[in-house]
Order: structure tokens, then sequence, then C-alpha cells
């Protein structure tokens, strides 16, 4: 393996404030939904969740796009035009009038803005595999969980001084931390001599490789299940808070709540992936998730507590969902990408675009399903993990999980 020449703390936090850019574009916009809806006279507030949706679906096309370029040019060129393409989008979107330019605006935000989603992944790979990747990147989501914690609250506080779209200028700043971060103190990981020329040929070849291989369709197939709950979720939280639940500006106070205790997830998976495996823990968490869903889904229906106990059990639930993407997300990545190290940002690109694109058919639908009942959410959340746990307990354990460093890494 060869190390960063980043401390290794210094690393892990550079690493997920480039994967939080995401979380904070996607978060900071829940609490304006309402005041996007009234500004841009949208008949139906549901609309206003597809300024979230086309936000997603941009990274999962760009994805694409950056992961087999970063393979030929190098790693931190490519997150650093991307985030650049993300500044101007902002600006682009903090301009327009209309929903169909600011679904644009969003959606070009979204291609930017896979570059660190994807590119930083490759860049966690060139240094490490398997179980130790797993755990990287579980460390990693632990600290990047405090974003998605507090970004509804800057959004909110932004909007409700300064308008809605200042929250544009918020990601303007956030972006710029990592952008000067990763180029004055992170080295390249990916060297001249390791480089793979970006050709049409060589990225059908790798594609090829990917859908050939069982396991890594599988892997996809639950990853992108999973990103459909959990993006589910957050297309449908602010009215279901708000809306069914009619808690008003405590939204931000609950999702922070939710999110900061759903953060030991990371630590938690951290702690226990060397010794069980990403494998066995990626299956318990849907299957817990599958359990957890369902039971809420009954409680919703049938009417099983009484009022006054719904929202409490609602939230116990919240924290449940956010949990188990701790819990499988890193693993589930880790697990996908470790027969693929030696095309990784290609592989990297069409498994996340895969994921991505396949989840959002997945929330798109749940979210405009709102009908002032959380009970559609629930649903779609159920049935997304019953699928991905059935694929994890059907796929064969066809290889053995790495738990020492790569020995392929660059020099």
């Amino acid at each position: 393996m060869t190390k960063p020449t980043l401390p290794f703390a210094e690393f892990i936090i550079l690493i997920a404030i480039l994967f939080s850019l995401i979380a904070f574009g996607t978060d900071a916009m829940l609490p304006a939904f309402p005041e996007i809806a009234e500004d841009l006279q949208l008949g139906d507030v549901n609309q206003a969740q597809l300024v979230l949706s086309s936000f997603v679906l941009g990274t999962g096309v760009g994805q694409l796009l950056t992961g087999p370029i970063s393979d030929a040019f190098g790693r931190k060129p490519i997150i650093t035009a991307g985030i650049l393409v993300f500044i101007a989008a902002c600006v682009m979107a903090y301009m327009v009038k209309s929903l169909e330019m600011m679904l644009l605006a969003r959606f070009i935000q979204g291609l930017g803005i896979s570059a660190p989603r994807t590119v930083t992944m490759a860049m966690v790979r060139d240094l490490f595999a398997g179980r130790m990747m797993a755990r990287v990147m579980s460390i990693a989501m632990a600290i990047f969980v405090v974003v998605p914690a507090v970004a509804p609250y800057v959004g909110q506080l932004l909007f409700l001084n300064y308008g809605w779209r200042s929250i544009y200028i918020a990601f303007i700043l956030f972006s710029l931390i990592g952008l000067v971060w990763l180029n004055v103190r992170q080295p390249e990981t990916l060297v001249p001599e390791k480089r793979r020329p970006f050709r049409a040929a060589k990225f059908l070849s790798a594609f090829q490789q990917v859908i050939a291989n069982r396991s890594v369709v599988t892997y996809t197939a639950v990853l992108s299940l999973g990103f459909g709950g959990l993006f589910s979720y957050l297309t449908s939280a602010q009215q279901v808070f708000v809306d069914t639940f009619d808690k008003g500006t405590a939204f931000p106070a609950y999702f922070a709540m939710i999110a900061l205790i759903s953060g030991a997830a990371g630590f938690l998976n951290a702690a226990l992936v060397v010794r069980l495996g990403m494998r066995t823990l990626a299956t318990f968490a849907f299957g817990l998730q599958l359990s957890a869903a369902s039971l809420m889904a009954a409680i919703l229906f049938f009417q099983l507590v009484p009022d006054a106990l719904i929202f409490p059990v609602f939230v116990s639930w919240s924290i449940i969902v956010f949990f188990m993407a701790g819990l499988t997300f890193g693993n589930l990545n880790a697990l996908a990408m470790e027969p693929m190290g030696h095309i990784a940002g290609m592989a990297s690109a069409i498994i996340g675009a895969s994921a991505t694109v396949l989840a959002m058919l997945i929330a798109v639908p749940v979210g405009l399903a709102f009908n002032g009942s959380a009970l559609p959410l629930t649903l779609g959340v159920a049935i997304s993990a019953a699928v991905a746990f059935a694929l994890m307990l059907s796929n064969p354990k066809d290889a053995q999980e790495q738990v020492a460093p790569r020995t392929d890494a660059p020099d």
C-alpha cells in the first residue's frame, strides 16, 4: 500500500468534506421547498421536490464521465474541474426565474459535484482495498454526517434572513473550502504510469467487465435500493415533518438530531467491519431496515398506537433509516469495487451512476405520492429494503474479502 502523505486523520477529514458537498447541496434545500414553490409559482408544492431530484440525477449522469476521465488525467484535476462547474451552476441557479431553468441549473450542479463524489471514491481505492477501504469510508462517513445534520439549519437560517437563493452562496463558499484544501494539501494518488487513456472502447470494456461480474451487479443493485430508500426519505422529509406532523421551523432541529445520532453507525461499522466483514454487516442492516419499515407502515395503516405517540415513533424509525445507511453504503461500495481495482475510476463511475439513477427511479414516485401521510414513504422504504435483503441473501460468496490493504497501489 502507498499511504497518503497527508496525516491519516487529515486525509479522512478531507475525504469527508469532498463527499459532503453532495449532502450539503441536497439537505440545505429541504426547508426551503415551500418558499421555492411560492417564488417559482408552482401549482403543486410536491413539484419543489424536483429541485432535489434533478440535482441527484445530475450526479448520477456525471459519474459516467468524471470517473473514466480521472483514470486518464488523474484524480485532482477532475475533482477541481467538477467543483468549478458546480460553482458556475450555483451562480446560474441564483439568477433563474422559472422551474425549468432551476431544474437545469440543479442538474448541471449535479454533473459538476459528481466529480468529488466519484473520483474521491477512486482516490480512496487507489490507496486502500477490502475491509481497510470500508474502514476508511466508515470513518469518513461518520464525520460526513455532521454536514447533513447542520445543512437544513443553515438553509433555514439563510432563506429566513436573506431569501432561499442565498443558499447557493453558501454552496459556493463551502465548495471552495474543499477545492483549496485538495489542491494545497493532497498529492495526486494516480501516478502517470498507472493512468489509462480515455477511449470509448476501454469504457465499453470496463462496462462489460462490470456487468459480467455477478457479484458487482448484485451489490450495485443493492446499493441502488439502499439509496432509493434514503432518497425517498429525503424528498419526503420536509413535507412529512411540516405538513403531516405540523413541526414547521422545528424540522431542521429534528433532522439534525436524527443525523447526529445516526452518525454513530459509521464508527460502529469501522470498529466491526474488519472482524465481521462487509457482507455480514450490510445484510444485517437491510434485515433490520425491512423489519423497522414494515412495522412503521403497519402502525400508520392500522393506527396501532395513539396519535400522541405517532410522531415519536416516526422519529425513532427515521433514526433507524439513517443508522442503517451507515452500515450499508460504505460496505456496499467497497464490495462492488473490490474486483475492479484495475479500472477503479471507470468502475466507480459505472457503479455510482447506475446506483444513483436507479435510486431516483424509486425516490421520485415515492416523493410525488405524498398525500399528507407518511405511509407512502414507509412503504417505499420497506419494499426497497425487502428486495435488497433478498439480493444480499441470494448473492454467492464468490470472492474473499480482503483484510489487508492493497499491494498494487500506485507508488
